[in-house]
C-alpha cells in the first residue's frame, strides 16, 4: 500500500512539476553562447559546407586508389567466326598498372591539402556567422533598451500632461501649455510604437540567423554593458596572423602547389604494367607468358612546360595573395581595435559626466517647473536631453559590443581571456 502511494505521488509530480519547470526554463531566454551554439549547429550554410568537406575527404581516398586490373582473354586461329570450340591458340591472363613509387602518395597529399583548404573556409564562414549572431543579439538588446526608454519617456510625458492639466485648472498656466504637453505625449506614444516594431524586426533577424521561423517566439537574456578588455594592438595582430583561416588556407594552398610540382617532376619516371597469362597452343600444350611494359619519356619537355610550370605560377600567385591578405588582416584588426577604443572612451564619458549631468539638469528643471519658476518648454527640453543621453549611452554600449565582436572576427578567436 505504501509503495502504491509512493508511485502515485511520483506520477503526479511528473505530471504537474516537470511542465512548470520546462516553461520556466523556456521563459528565461537564450544567452549569447546558446544562440551561437544553435546557429553553428543549424545554419544551412555551415551544414552545406560540412557536406562539401566530407566530399573532399572522399576525394582523398579516390586519389590514393589503385588502378583496376585488366582481364585478358584472347582466342586465336578460329576456323570460323566465333568458332570457340575449335580454336588453335588462346591466352587468359591479368594485367596490372603499377605507378612509380611516390606518385599515388603525392596525389593523396594534394587531395588532403584541398580538403584542409575547405576546412579553413568553413572556419571562416563560422567566424562570419558568429559575428552576425553577435551583432543581431546586441541589436535586439539595444532595441529592447530603447523600447524601455521610449516607455519611460511616455510615462514622463503623461505625467507632465497631468501636471499641466492640474496647473491649467488652477489657473497657473495657459491652455497652450496643456496643448504642448498633449503633443509631447502623442510623440512619445508614437516612439513606443516605433520601438516595438524595432524589437520585432530584431527578433526576426536573429530567428533567421538561428535557422528558425522569423515570427517564432524568441526571448534572450544578457546585458549591453560588457566588462572592459585590456587590448594591445601588437599582440592582437600576432594572434590574427596565427589564427585567421584565410592565412592558414594560403599555407595549405602553397603546400598543394609544391606537391603538384613534385608530381610533375615524377611524371618523368615511368609507370609499369605487369601482366601474366596462361598461353595454350593446340598440339603443344600450355605455357606461361609474363609481360612488362613501360613508357619511354621521349617528350621530356612536356612536364616542364605543363604541370611544373603551372605549379610554379600558382605558387608565385599564392605568395602575392598571402602578402595582400596579411596587409588586409592588419588593417582590419587595427580598424576594429580603434573602433573599440573609441566606443569604450564614449562609455566612460557618459558614465562619468553626461548621464549624471543630464539627470541633475532634468531634476532641477522639474523642481523649477513645479514651483512655477519656468515654463513647460524648458522642462520638455530637459526631458528630451535626458532621454537622448540615455539612448546615446545605449548606442555607445552597443557600438562597443559590436566593435569587440568585429575585433574577435578580425583576430580569428575569442578575446574573453583579455578581460581585466
Amino acid at each position: 500500500m505504501v509503495c502504491r502511494k509512493a508511485l502515485v505521488f511520483s506520477l503526479l509530480s511528473l505530471i504537474f512539476f516537470i511542465p512548470l519547470y520546462s516553461k520556466e526554463s523556456a521563459s528565461e531566454g537564450l544567452t549569447l553562447d546558446q544562440c551561437l551554439s544553435i546557429a553553428l549547429a543549424q545554419n544551412p550554410l555551415i551544414l552545406s559546407s560540412h557536406q562539401q568537406y566530407q566530399a573532399s575527404l572522399a576525394r582523398v581516398n579516390q586519389a590514393k586508389a589503385l588502378s583496376q586490373p585488366s582481364l585478358d582473354i584472347d582466342t586465336d586461329l578460329q576456323p570460323g567466326f566465333f568458332d570457340l570450340a575449335n580454336i588453335g591458340e588462346s591466352y587468359f591472363g591479368l594485367r596490372q598498372t603499377l605507378e612509380f613509387p611516390g606518385k599515388r602518395s603525392l596525389r593523396g597529399k594534394i587531395a588532403s591539402q584541398e580538403s584542409n583548404e575547405i576546412m579553413q573556409e568553413i572556419k571562416l564562414l563560422k567566424l562570419d556567422i558568429a559575428f552576425q549572431i553577435k551583432q543581431a543579439f546586441f541589436s535586439l538588446l539595444l532595441a529592447k533598451e530603447l523600447q524601455s526608454y521610449a516607455e519611460q519617456n511616455l510615462g514622463l510625458s503623461r505625467d507632465f500632461l497631468e501636471k499641466a492639466e492640474v496647473k491649467h485648472e488652477t489657473g497657473d498656466v495657459a491652455k497652450v501649455e496643456v496643448l504642448r504637453a498633449q503633443v509631447e505625449a502623442s510623440k512619445a506614444a508614437n516612439e513606443v510604437r516605433q520601438a516595438n516594431n524595432s524589437v520585432k524586426l530584431a527578433k526576426a533577424l536573429l530567428n533567421f540567423l538561428l535557422a528558425r521561423k522569423k515570427h517564432e517566439p524568441l526571448e534572450i537574456q544578457g546585458e549591453l554593458k560588457q566588462p572592459p578588455l585590456d587590448l594591445d594592438l601588437e599582440s592582437l595582430i600576432k594572434k590574427a596572423m596565427l589564427s585567421r583561416p584565410e592565412l592558414k588556407k594560403i599555407l595549405f594552398s602553397l603546400k598543394r602547389e609544391d606537391y603538384r610540382k613534385k608530381e610533375g617532376i615524377l611524371s618523368y619516371l615511368p609507370d609499369f604494367e605487369l601482366g601474366a597469362s596462361k598461353h595454350w597452343i593446340e598440339g603443344e600444350g600450355s605455357f606461361w607468358d609474363v609481360t612488362l611494359s613501360l613508357p619511354i619519356p621521349l617528350f621530356f619537355w612536356q612536364p616542364i612546360r605543363g604541370e611544373v610550370a603551372e605549379a610554379r605560377a600558382n605558387h608565385a600567385a599564392l605568395k602575392s595573395e598571402e602578402k595582400h591578405i596579411q596587409n588586409a588582416v592588419v588593417l582590419e584588426v587595427e580598424e576594429a581595435y580603434r573602433n573599440a577604443l573609441t566606443a569604450r572612451n564614449q562609455i566612460i564619458l557618459f558614465e562619468q559626466e553626461i548621464l549624471t549631468q543630464a539627470e541633475e539638469v532634468y531634476n532641477m528643471f522639474l523642481f523649477s517647473y513645479q514651483e512655477g519658476e519656468i515654463g513647460g518648454i524648458e522642462l520638455i527640453e530637459a526631458r528630451r536631453t535626458l532621454i537622448d543621453a540615455r539612448k546615446s549611452y545605449a548606442d555607445a554600449l552597443f557600438n562597443y559590443d559590436v566593435s569587440l565582436a568585429a575585433l574577435e572576427k578580425s583576430v580569428g578567436q575569442t578575446l574573453i581571456g583579455e578581460s581585466k
